[in-house]
Formats: structure tokens, sequence, C-alpha cells
């Protein structure tokens, strides 16, 4: 591994600590362990915080106390051998000073002491010479502490010192005191005690606080993760199967032990799935007796229906020969004939829906060049709606693995809605394309739906408007076909409109083996929903926009005379007899300077 490689691998986002946090956050077990043995870390870590620092200070202080009575003996016993001496010779005193030392660390039990001559007394008192052990040597009694007990001679002052010992030091407190000698004379003494052998205990205290703790941790991790087995895998077992009854393993059953609430919470369980399971198996006869209900119907019905439209055609082509009222009759006929065959299709159209018996039938197909076909079949109906149609193809020439009949069908079921109720506005088709999916939009600049609307747009046999007239002899199951067909190639239909905006669908097919991470076109147009900024055209015409035309630049003439082009042209068709190959133009781009073919129709 080389050191980048290292480096991202220590990094990266899916290290340890993301492990860790991925089975805190999934995993029952584990989370109820690590909580339980957090709270014991604190418990635990504070008890022995707390009992390591109440013995350490009753031990410190108990052991000062001792030292301080030791010294008081030490100091009375040197002071009552000095009150019962008559000694008057420095010699004498001297001697006396000696014996009273070694009765000192015989009561004291100890050998670390200090004498010093108070200062300020007179030069001709017989007093005996300082003296020190090597161990209180050094600055080890402090001015501080030789203050104290020179300006408070009847008093025992004590200091925690640090006494050297071999190679370290080790900690102790000097007591100090004031005697007076046989002359009257003042002498400062000082005694020192060693606590290593109360820090020895303090450490093998600690020491065991330590390893009992870690042991008591030990054992509560190990009971919790008992306890946590014995709750979390039962409740494991409940979720498994409940992901094995959603994927559709109805049979899906949990195994009921003993006669406690895991028990309880089992049968429960199995008893919602045995009613789960049979309100399915009732719903699926229903739905198959539905489906082939409306599946014979709709075939028995195309038998008669089939007579019922060949005669309406003969009476349909002979009609000028009738009165006006027969004649009328004989078209109402012919036309209401014709929705009832469509509806017919329609409905064994979302009966394959419903029983999941739909496939595809994919080939390579050019979407733009399949909205072109489709819009010059729809534009004798524009025309009759007085509208016209325009398309925008900045992108999707690319061929993609598309079942073309379904895709022309949505297109089809747009444009016929665009025209019903475009209020005779031009109705812009926009083409485009990404690295993820290629989408097409249908806008048209009527009505629009008002909001609380816009959830039932897909919804079969919904009307907006009940009571408006059908110009082009809709069945009320186009969108909701057009939706199954678009979520059948993984794709996506969705809807914007706003009252007195218009409206805008918008088709999004994902590339092959992709997902749809964003949308190429918007959902919500950006032109404000204003239908002066599109093109002026007659009805019915169909115009081609090419890649980066404005259409603001068209001047005032050609916004009150309509344009009148006669083909419709592929943006990356050859201009002017030129040849033109498949790879000199980009999939999602067209050449800018092809003023030839930015307008047309046929």
């Amino acid at each position: 591994m080389t050191p980048a490689t290292a480096r991202v691998t220590r990094l990266g986002p899916r290290g340890w600590p993301g492990r860790i946090a991925d089975s805190f956050r999934r995993s029952l077990q584990f989370r109820t362990v690590v909580v339980t043995v957090a709270l014991a870390i604190i418990a635990v870590a504070g008890t022995s915080i707390y009992m390591g620092a109440s013995i350490s200070s009753d031990m410190y202080r108990s052991r000062v106390n001792d030292a301080l009575v030791d010294a008081r003996r030490a100091t009375a016993s040197a002071q009552s051998l000095f009150d019962s001496s008559s000694a008057e010779e420095r010699a004498e005193l001297q001697n006396l000073m000696s014996t009273a030392r070694t009765q000192i660390a015989q009561t004291a039990s100890t050998t670390l002491i200090a004498g010093y001559r108070a200062p300020g007394q007179d030069s001709n008192l017989l007093i005996p010479q300082d003296f020190e052990s090597p161990a209180l040597q050094g600055g080890v009694v402090t001015d501080d502490l030789r203050s104290q007990v020179q300006q408070n001679p009847s008093d025992q002052w004590w200091q925690a010192v640090a006494l050297p010992a071999e190679d370290r030091e080790v900690p102790g407190v000097v007591v100090g005191s004031m005697i007076t000698l046989t002359d009257g004379s003042r002498f400062e003494l000082y005694i020192g005690y060693e606590l290593s052998d109360t820090e020895r205990t303090l450490q093998f205290m600690q020491r065991t606080l330590l390893f009992g703790g870690g042991a008591l941790l030990l054992l509560v991790a190990a009971v919790a993760w008992v306890v946590a087995r014995l709750v979390a895998r039962p409740v494991q077992v409940v979720a498994e199967s409940s992901e094995r009854l959603t994927s559709g393993e109805l049979e899906t059953r949990i195994p009921v032990t003993g006669e406690d609430e895991i028990a309880t919470l089992a049968s429960s369980f199995n008893r919602m799935a045995d009613s789960l399971q049979a309100q399915i198996a009732e719903l699926e006869q229903l739905s198959m007796v539905q489906q082939r209900f409306v599946s014979d119907v709709s075939h028995e019905l195309r038998t008669p229906l089939t007579t019922i439209r060949l005669a309406g055609d003969v009476l349909y082509d002979q009609r000028l020969d009738f009165p006006a009222g027969t004649a009328r009759a004989v078209e109402l006929l012919n036309t209401q004939t014709r929705r009832f065959e469509q509806l017919l299709s329609d409905l064994l159209e979302i009966s394959r829906y419903d029983a999941r018996s739909v496939e595809l039938d994919r080939e390579p197909v050019n979407l733009v060049q399949l909205a072109e076909d489709s819009m010059e079949s729809m534009a004798p109906l524009a025309a009759t709606a007085g509208c016209s149609l325009i398309l925008r193809a900045p992108g999707g020439h690319t061929e993609l693995p598309l079942d073309a009949r379904r895709i022309r069908r949505i297109v089809r079921n747009l444009l016929g809605n665009a025209i019903e109720h475009g209020d005779g506005r031009s109705i812009v088709v926009s083409i485009d394309s990404n690295t993820d999916a290629v989408a097409l939009g249908v806008r048209d600049y009527g009505q629009g739906i008002a909001p609380e609307n816009l959830s039932r747009v897909f919804d079969r046999f919904w009307r907006a408007d009940p009571a408006r007239k059908r110009t082009i002899g809709g069945t009320g199951l186009g969108l909701a076909i057009s939706l199954g067909d678009a979520q059948l190639h993984g794709g996506d239909l969705r809807v914007w409109s706003r009252p007195g905006m218009g409206t805008s669908f918008l088709l999004i097919l994902p590339r092959e083996g992709g997902s749809i991470e964003r949308s190429p076109l918007p959902l919500e147009p950006d032109d404000a929903g204003s239908p002066d900024a599109v093109v002026a055209t007659e009805a019915g015409d169909v115009v081609v926009v090419q890649p980066g035309e404005a259409e603001a630049a068209v001047d005032d003439e050609q916004m009150d005379a309509p344009v009148r082009a006669a083909e419709v042209r592929h943006a990356g068709e050859p201009v002017d007899g030129e040849s033109a190959r498949d790879d000199d133009v980009p999939d999602d781009a067209v050449p800018a300077d092809d003023t030839d073919s930015r307008e047309g129709r046929r």
C-alpha cells in the first residue's frame, strides 16, 4: 500500500469510528452494553476517586497527628531534662544537649532532628551550637516554619516537606517547637518524620481500587452482554421476521417459547401475520376476479363493438345523404364508438398494470425524433384548437433503450392534454439530458390547475372540471397509464401548475443502468408563466427552436406576422445539401449557426 493510499484509509469516513457509530446506531445489544459499561465506568470511577481521596486524607491526617503527638512528647521530655539540670558551664550544657538529642530520638522514634539558636538573644548566654541531621539539610526546614516557631514559641507548628532518600524524594513532615535551656536562652527544635510507609500503603490501595474497578467493569460488561442478548435476540428475531414478511414471505412465523412478555409478543406477531396473510390472499383473489372480469368484459365487448363500428363507418360515409338530424346522430355514433373502443383499450392496459404483467419491448430510441413525430401527428388537432407546437431540444439526441410505443403514448397524452387545456396558446416541448437522465417537458399556458387538485392529476377517471367540454374525447385514464409507463422505465412523471399561469408536465427517464440523481430540466418553468415569451406562430404550426436561440430576438414584425416555415428539421441534419456525420454533432449540443434549420414545420 502506498503512503497516499494509507493516508486515505486512515482518514476515510468508514474507519473504525464510523463502524463503531454504525454499530451503536443499528444494534440494540451493542448500544445497551456500551451504555451500561459507560454508566458503570462513571459510577466506579466516581466511587474509586472518592474512596481514594477519603482514605488518603484520613491516613495522612492520622499520620500527621501521630507525628505531632510523638514530637510533643519528645519535646516535653527534652524540656524536662533541661528543667531538672543545673549546668552552668558551656561544656556541661553541650553535653546536656547531646543527651537531650538522644532522648528525643528514642522518644520520637526518628533520627531526623535539627536545632537552632533562636535569633535576637544575648551573645553572652551559654547557648549550644546549631545541629541538624543530614536529611534535614539544604533548606528542608524552611524559613516560613522557623518564622512561625519564633513568633509563637509556646505553640507547635508543622509543615509538609519532601525529604531526600537514596535516589528520590519521599513525603514527610517537620514539626517545630521552642525549648528553654537552663540559663533561660531559647532554642528551636525541629523533628522530621518520613511518610514513605503511608505513601506505599496509599499506592497499594490505589492499585487495589484500580484492579478491582477494572474487574468490576469486565463483570458488568459481561452481565450487560448476557442480559442484552437475552432481551435483544428476540427483538432481532421479530425484526428479521418483519423484514421477511415485508418482502413477501407471508409464511414467516416466530417460534413461541415460554410464557413471558417475549412469548406474548411472538404470539401477537404470529396472529398478525396470519390475519395479514388471510387478508392479502383475499385481496389477491378479489383482484384476480376483478382483473379477469375486466379482461373478459373487454374481450367480449370487442366483437359487438367491431360490428357496431363497421356499421357506423358505413353510415358515417353516407351521412351527407341523410337528413340533418339523422346525419348528426350518425356523427355522434361514430365519435362515441371510437371513444368506447379507446376506453376498452385503456381498461385492458390498466388491468395489465394491476396484474403486473406488463413487459417492455426496448429498442434504440431518439427522444427528439420521437417527439417531432408525435408533434407532427398532433398538428391537425393543434390547428383545430388554434395553438402551435414549439420544440426546444438542446440535448437528448442520444439513442436510449426505450419502449418506443409506450414513450410515444406518453408524449401524445401530454400533448393532447396541453392542446385540450392550452386555451389556444402556444405549447412548448423541451428536451434535455445530463449524465443521469433524459427529460421531456410539455408546457402550456392555459388556465392551470388549482393547488388542491394537483395531487389527483394522475388518478383514474379524475377530471379537474367535470363540467368542461372534452374536445378530443379522452377516457380519463391517459395520465394514469402515462405514469405507469414512466415508472415501468424506472423514471418518473411530474406536474407543475399555477392558476392563470399554465401547466407543465416533466417526463424523466434514466439512462441505461443508471439512477436519477438530478433532472436535466427544472419542473417549474423559468418563463414566469408569460405566453408572450413564446415565438408567435399560426395555429397548427410546429416550430423547432435551436439551442441558444432567444425568442426575445424576434422583432415586432415577426411577433405581429406569424412565420410560415415549411419543414420540421432535426438539429443535426445537414443544411443545403451538405453532408453530416453522426460524430460531428455531440449528444447534447447542436450547431449554433445552422440558421436554415432554426424554425420550420411540415
